[in-house]
Protein backbone atom coordinates (compact mmCIF):
# COMPACT_ATOMS: atom_id res chain seq x y z
CA UNK A 1 0.00 0.00 0.00
CA UNK A 2 1.62 3.68 -0.83
CA UNK A 3 1.95 5.47 2.13
CA UNK A 4 0.97 9.25 2.02
CA UNK A 5 3.95 10.58 1.22
CA UNK A 6 4.15 8.71 -1.89
CA UNK A 7 0.34 9.52 -2.77
CA UNK A 8 2.00 13.41 -2.36
CA UNK A 9 5.20 12.66 -4.61
CA UNK A 10 2.70 10.74 -7.04
CA UNK A 11 0.39 13.57 -7.43
CA UNK A 12 3.07 16.22 -7.91
CA UNK A 13 4.44 14.46 -10.64
CA UNK A 14 1.72 13.86 -12.23
CA UNK A 15 1.15 17.45 -12.32
CA UNK A 16 4.60 18.10 -13.83
CA UNK A 17 4.36 15.67 -16.37
CA UNK A 18 0.82 17.70 -17.13
CA UNK A 19 2.76 21.28 -17.28
CA UNK A 20 5.18 19.72 -19.24
CA UNK A 21 3.20 18.16 -21.88
CA UNK A 22 0.81 20.97 -21.92
CA UNK A 23 4.49 22.88 -22.60
CA UNK A 24 5.13 20.84 -25.58
CA UNK A 25 2.07 20.11 -26.78
CA UNK A 26 3.57 16.23 -27.00
CA UNK A 27 3.42 13.44 -25.02
CA UNK A 28 7.06 11.86 -26.09
CA UNK A 29 8.96 14.72 -25.32
CA UNK A 30 7.04 16.37 -21.72
CA UNK A 31 7.45 12.12 -21.20
CA UNK A 32 11.38 12.96 -21.87
CA UNK A 33 11.61 15.97 -19.67
CA UNK A 34 10.21 14.21 -16.71
CA UNK A 35 12.51 11.15 -17.96
CA UNK A 36 9.52 8.43 -17.97
CA UNK A 37 8.90 6.32 -20.64
CA UNK A 38 6.09 7.30 -22.95
CA UNK A 39 3.54 4.15 -21.99
CA UNK A 40 4.42 5.49 -18.22
CA UNK A 41 3.13 9.04 -18.80
CA UNK A 42 0.36 7.95 -20.62
CA UNK A 43 -0.88 6.14 -17.83
CA UNK A 44 -0.35 9.11 -15.64
CA UNK A 45 -2.22 11.23 -17.48
CA UNK A 46 -5.05 8.78 -17.94
CA UNK A 47 -5.46 8.41 -13.93
CA UNK A 48 -4.78 11.80 -13.55
CA UNK A 49 -8.21 12.80 -15.84
CA UNK A 50 -9.85 9.78 -14.52
CA UNK A 51 -9.44 11.22 -10.69
CA UNK A 52 -10.49 14.59 -12.12
CA UNK A 53 -13.17 13.53 -13.91
CA UNK A 54 -12.15 15.26 -17.04
CA UNK A 55 -10.29 15.19 -20.35
CA UNK A 56 -7.33 17.57 -20.47
CA UNK A 57 -6.36 16.78 -23.64
CA UNK A 58 -7.74 16.81 -26.75
CA UNK A 59 -5.58 13.93 -29.03
CA UNK A 60 -5.74 13.36 -32.54
CA UNK A 61 -3.38 12.15 -35.19
CA UNK A 62 -2.22 15.48 -36.23
CA UNK A 63 -2.02 17.44 -32.46
CA UNK A 64 -2.55 17.22 -28.86
CA UNK A 65 -4.56 20.74 -27.76
CA UNK A 66 -5.41 21.32 -24.27
CA UNK A 67 -9.47 20.97 -24.03
CA UNK A 68 -11.40 23.82 -22.06
CA UNK A 69 -10.70 21.72 -18.60
CA UNK A 70 -7.28 21.56 -19.11
CA UNK A 71 -6.40 25.36 -19.97
CA UNK A 72 -8.32 26.08 -16.83
CA UNK A 73 -6.40 23.67 -14.41
CA UNK A 74 -3.20 24.52 -16.12
CA UNK A 75 -3.92 27.91 -15.14
CA UNK A 76 -4.49 26.93 -11.33
CA UNK A 77 -1.70 24.07 -11.49
CA UNK A 78 1.39 26.17 -12.60
CA UNK A 79 1.14 28.64 -9.69
CA UNK A 80 1.06 26.19 -7.48
CA UNK A 81 4.18 24.55 -8.75
CA UNK A 82 5.78 27.76 -8.76
CA UNK A 83 4.80 28.33 -5.16
CA UNK A 84 6.62 25.08 -4.09
CA UNK A 85 9.41 26.25 -6.35
CA UNK A 86 9.96 29.17 -4.26
CA UNK A 87 9.64 27.71 -1.07
CA UNK A 88 12.19 25.00 -1.84
CA UNK A 89 14.74 27.77 -2.60
CA UNK A 90 13.69 29.29 0.65
CA UNK A 91 13.89 26.32 2.82
CA UNK A 92 17.63 26.31 1.52
CA UNK A 93 18.66 29.34 2.02
CA UNK A 94 20.86 30.31 -0.72
CA UNK A 95 18.84 32.26 -3.41
CA UNK A 96 19.59 29.46 -5.76
CA UNK A 97 17.18 29.29 -8.55
CA UNK A 98 16.50 26.05 -10.21
CA UNK A 99 13.97 24.79 -13.00
CA UNK A 100 13.15 26.48 -15.99
CA UNK A 101 12.01 30.09 -17.22
CA UNK A 102 10.24 30.15 -20.55
CA UNK A 103 10.89 34.00 -22.12
CA UNK A 104 9.66 35.18 -25.29
CA UNK A 105 10.50 38.55 -27.07
CA UNK A 106 10.66 39.74 -30.84
CA UNK A 107 13.45 38.81 -33.22
CA UNK A 108 15.25 42.26 -32.68
CA UNK A 109 14.83 42.92 -28.88
CA UNK A 110 15.33 39.32 -28.25
CA UNK A 111 19.11 39.55 -30.26
CA UNK A 112 20.16 43.68 -29.66
CA UNK A 113 18.56 44.04 -26.10
CA UNK A 114 17.85 40.59 -23.79
CA UNK A 115 21.12 38.63 -25.82
CA UNK A 116 24.05 40.87 -24.41
CA UNK A 117 22.25 41.19 -20.96
CA UNK A 118 21.95 37.50 -20.52
CA UNK A 119 25.26 36.43 -19.27
CA UNK A 120 25.58 37.79 -16.26
CA UNK A 121 21.97 36.48 -15.40
CA UNK A 122 22.67 33.05 -16.35
CA UNK A 123 26.05 33.05 -14.77
CA UNK A 124 24.82 34.16 -11.32
CA UNK A 125 22.09 30.71 -11.37
CA UNK A 126 24.43 28.02 -12.87
CA UNK A 127 21.28 25.54 -12.10
CA UNK A 128 18.36 27.23 -14.03
CA UNK A 129 17.55 26.88 -17.68
CA UNK A 130 16.80 29.83 -19.34
CA UNK A 131 14.37 29.10 -22.94
CA UNK A 132 14.13 31.64 -25.08
CA UNK A 133 11.45 31.83 -27.58
CA UNK A 134 12.21 34.33 -30.88
CA UNK A 135 8.65 35.62 -32.03
CA UNK A 136 6.96 38.75 -33.69
CA UNK A 137 3.49 37.89 -32.64
CA UNK A 138 1.66 37.86 -29.70
CA UNK A 139 1.25 34.53 -27.91
CA UNK A 140 -1.22 32.82 -25.32
CA UNK A 141 1.11 32.21 -22.42
CA UNK A 142 -0.89 29.75 -21.20
CA UNK A 143 -1.30 27.66 -24.01
CA UNK A 144 2.33 27.63 -24.83
CA UNK A 145 3.91 27.39 -21.68
CA UNK A 146 5.71 31.00 -21.28
CA UNK A 147 6.71 32.38 -18.23
CA UNK A 148 7.66 35.93 -19.28
CA UNK A 149 6.52 37.88 -22.71
CA UNK A 150 8.25 41.32 -23.61
CA UNK A 151 5.48 43.43 -25.20
CA UNK A 152 6.06 46.55 -26.42
CA UNK A 153 3.46 49.65 -26.98
CA UNK A 154 -0.08 50.29 -24.79
CA UNK A 155 -1.41 46.84 -23.53
CA UNK A 156 -5.07 45.61 -24.22
CA UNK A 157 -7.18 45.04 -21.22
CA UNK A 158 -6.03 41.96 -19.91
CA UNK A 159 -5.87 40.16 -16.39
CA UNK A 160 -2.07 38.97 -17.12
CA UNK A 161 0.12 40.91 -14.23
CA UNK A 162 2.52 43.40 -16.37
CA UNK A 163 5.68 45.17 -15.28
CA UNK A 164 7.62 47.80 -17.07
CA UNK A 165 10.96 47.12 -17.73
CA UNK A 166 11.68 50.43 -20.21
CA UNK A 167 10.76 52.75 -22.01
CA UNK A 168 12.89 54.41 -25.30
CA UNK A 169 12.57 56.84 -27.95
CA UNK A 170 11.13 56.04 -31.56
CA UNK A 171 13.55 56.83 -33.80
CA UNK A 172 13.79 57.62 -37.21
CA UNK A 173 16.72 56.12 -39.43
CA UNK A 174 18.14 55.13 -42.83
CA UNK A 175 21.42 53.83 -44.78
CA UNK A 176 24.00 55.84 -45.93
CA UNK A 177 23.26 53.98 -49.56
CA UNK A 178 19.61 54.73 -49.33
CA UNK A 179 19.91 58.49 -48.36
CA UNK A 180 22.73 58.92 -51.50
CA UNK A 181 20.39 58.01 -53.63
CA UNK A 182 16.99 59.69 -52.64
CA UNK A 183 18.54 62.63 -50.66
CA UNK A 184 17.89 63.12 -46.84
CA UNK A 185 14.47 64.36 -45.95
CA UNK A 186 14.45 67.80 -43.99
CA UNK A 187 11.78 68.18 -42.39
CA UNK A 188 8.66 65.44 -41.24
CA UNK A 189 6.46 66.78 -44.15
CA UNK A 190 9.18 65.88 -46.80
CA UNK A 191 9.09 62.40 -45.37
CA UNK A 192 6.08 62.22 -48.02
CA UNK A 193 8.73 61.95 -51.08
CA UNK A 194 10.44 58.88 -49.49
CA UNK A 195 9.97 55.10 -49.44
CA UNK A 196 9.36 53.47 -45.73
CA UNK A 197 10.40 50.13 -44.83
CA UNK A 198 6.70 49.12 -43.49
CA UNK A 199 7.30 47.30 -40.18
CA UNK A 200 7.00 47.23 -36.54
CA UNK A 201 5.76 50.78 -35.26
CA UNK A 202 5.06 52.13 -38.44
CA UNK A 203 2.76 49.28 -39.64
CA UNK A 204 -0.34 50.84 -40.67
CA UNK A 205 0.01 53.81 -38.59
CA UNK A 206 0.43 57.53 -38.66
CA UNK A 207 3.70 59.34 -37.09
CA UNK A 208 3.27 62.22 -34.70
CA UNK A 209 6.35 64.42 -34.80
CA UNK A 210 6.46 66.99 -32.21
CA UNK A 211 8.90 70.28 -31.71
CA UNK A 212 8.03 72.46 -29.76
CA UNK A 213 5.27 73.51 -29.66
CA UNK A 214 4.83 72.13 -33.68
CA UNK A 215 3.21 69.27 -34.44
CA UNK A 216 3.19 67.07 -37.44
CA UNK A 217 1.55 64.01 -38.77
CA UNK A 218 3.06 61.47 -41.34
CA UNK A 219 1.32 58.89 -42.72
CA UNK A 220 4.14 56.39 -44.05
CA UNK A 221 4.37 54.71 -47.40
CA UNK A 222 6.43 52.31 -49.02
CA UNK A 223 6.43 49.45 -51.97
CA UNK A 224 8.05 46.65 -48.45
CA UNK A 225 6.62 45.57 -45.20
CA UNK A 226 7.68 42.88 -43.40
CA UNK A 227 6.60 41.00 -40.39
CA UNK A 228 9.80 40.69 -38.31
CA UNK A 229 11.42 43.65 -36.73
CA UNK A 230 14.80 42.15 -37.12
CA UNK A 231 14.52 41.40 -41.23
CA UNK A 232 13.05 44.77 -41.37
CA UNK A 233 15.88 46.29 -39.96
CA UNK A 234 18.41 44.06 -42.32
CA UNK A 235 15.82 45.80 -45.29
CA UNK A 236 16.81 49.21 -43.81
CA UNK A 237 20.51 48.39 -43.87
CA UNK A 238 19.98 47.09 -47.68
CA UNK A 239 18.83 50.38 -48.91
CA UNK A 240 15.36 49.55 -49.32
CA UNK A 241 13.91 52.36 -47.48
CA UNK A 242 13.38 54.56 -44.26
CA UNK A 243 12.30 52.65 -40.92
CA UNK A 244 11.34 53.63 -37.52
CA UNK A 245 12.19 51.46 -34.76
CA UNK A 246 13.07 51.87 -30.86
CA UNK A 247 16.30 53.22 -29.87
CA UNK A 248 17.25 49.20 -28.82
CA UNK A 249 16.18 48.27 -32.26
CA UNK A 250 18.94 50.41 -34.08
CA UNK A 251 21.00 51.56 -31.53
CA UNK A 252 24.41 49.03 -32.77
CA UNK A 253 23.98 50.57 -36.35
CA UNK A 254 23.94 53.75 -35.63
CA UNK A 255 26.58 53.65 -33.33
CA UNK A 256 28.93 51.64 -36.49
CA UNK A 257 27.35 54.14 -38.98
CA UNK A 258 25.40 51.37 -41.04
CA UNK A 259 22.40 53.42 -40.60
CA UNK A 260 21.95 57.25 -39.85
CA UNK A 261 19.41 58.97 -37.47
CA UNK A 262 17.31 61.51 -39.53
CA UNK A 263 14.99 63.99 -37.85
CA UNK A 264 16.80 64.04 -34.58
CA UNK A 265 15.39 67.67 -33.72
CA UNK A 266 11.90 66.29 -34.26
CA UNK A 267 10.70 64.09 -31.39
CA UNK A 268 8.23 60.84 -31.69
CA UNK A 269 6.54 59.36 -29.07
CA UNK A 270 8.21 56.97 -26.52
CA UNK A 271 7.55 53.31 -26.45
CA UNK A 272 7.46 51.57 -23.47
CA UNK A 273 8.16 47.51 -22.89
CA UNK A 274 6.38 45.71 -20.34
CA UNK A 275 7.02 41.99 -19.18
CA UNK A 276 4.11 40.25 -19.08
CA UNK A 277 3.04 37.16 -16.97
CA UNK A 278 0.51 35.03 -17.52
CA UNK A 279 -2.93 36.02 -16.33
CA UNK A 280 -3.75 33.96 -12.78
CA UNK A 281 -0.65 33.19 -12.52
CA UNK A 282 1.71 33.72 -9.81
CA UNK A 283 5.24 34.65 -11.50
CA UNK A 284 8.10 31.82 -11.30
CA UNK A 285 10.74 33.01 -8.35
CA UNK A 286 13.08 32.75 -11.36
CA UNK A 287 10.65 35.07 -13.83
CA UNK A 288 10.64 37.42 -11.14
CA UNK A 289 14.07 37.43 -10.72
CA UNK A 290 15.10 37.56 -14.69
CA UNK A 291 12.35 40.86 -14.49
CA UNK A 292 14.52 41.99 -12.19
CA UNK A 293 17.37 41.76 -13.60
CA UNK A 294 16.13 43.67 -17.16
CA UNK A 295 15.01 46.35 -15.17
CA UNK A 296 18.31 46.98 -13.25
CA UNK A 297 20.23 46.79 -17.12
CA UNK A 298 17.61 49.00 -18.58
CA UNK A 299 18.74 51.86 -16.44
CA UNK A 300 21.43 52.53 -18.50
CA UNK A 301 20.63 51.63 -22.12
Amino acid sequence: MATGSEDLSDQFQALRLFVEIARTGSFSKGAKAMRLSQPTASRIIALLEEQLGATLFSRSTRALTLTDAGTNYLARVQPILASLAEADAAVRGTGDLRGTIRISASSIFASRAIVPRLGTFVDRHPNLQVELTIDDRRQDLIQEGIDIAIRFGKLPDSSAAARLVGRWPLVVAAAPAYLKAHGSPKTPESLADHSFVIAGPVAGKELTFHQGDRQVRVQPKGQVAIDGAEVAVSAVRAGLGIAVASLPSFAEDLDTGKLVQLLAEWKLADIEAHALFASGQAPKPAARAFVDHLVEEFRSF
